[in-house]
């Protein structure tokens, strides 16, 4: 919703100054104020207010999973949006950040991660296990 109410302000403050000095006829000035209005605007939503929207105030925003992944999960560090996907095709996991305007992205790939099969681990169950058994024991 805020996401919405910073977008409805940037358009009103835009066409408020194109309306204003259109008014006067100096439509040539207003339509670069109400376009540089639009740009700085824009520019802040994309690369500040975006994520700080989202995480604090229930703002909007809208990530695609890449081709041939599933999604596991997404948590939040600091203000930046970490995601892990699974690739089954390289049996990889990968953890992708989503920092402020995309500029400094990190990324940590975990090789042979398969999360699908995370219940049948080859563990020793608790019957087998030497603490249960016996066995490697001093005790006769």
């Amino acid at each position: 919703m805020i996401t919405y109410l910073y977008w409805a302000l940037v358009i009103a403050v835009a066409m408020a100054v194109l309306f204003f000095l259109g008014r006067i006829d100096k439509w040539k000035f207003g339509l670069i104020g109400s376009g540089i209005i639009f740009i700085i605007g824009w520019g802040a939503y994309f690369f500040h207010f975006q994520q700080v929207f989202v995480k604090h105030y229930g703002g909007v925003m809208s990530i695609s999973v890449p081709e041939g992944q599933r999604h596991l999960a997404a948590t939040w560090k600091d203000e930046n949006l970490w995601i892990e996907n699974y690739d089954p095709a390289t049996n990889t996991c990968h953890f992708n950040e989503y920092s402020k305007g995309n500029l400094l992205q990190g990324k940590v790939t975990i090789k042979n991660c398969n999360p699908l099969l995370a219940g049948s681990n080859n563990r020793p169950s608790s019957a087998e296990s030497p603490e249960k058994t016996g066995e490697g024991s001093n005790t006769p």
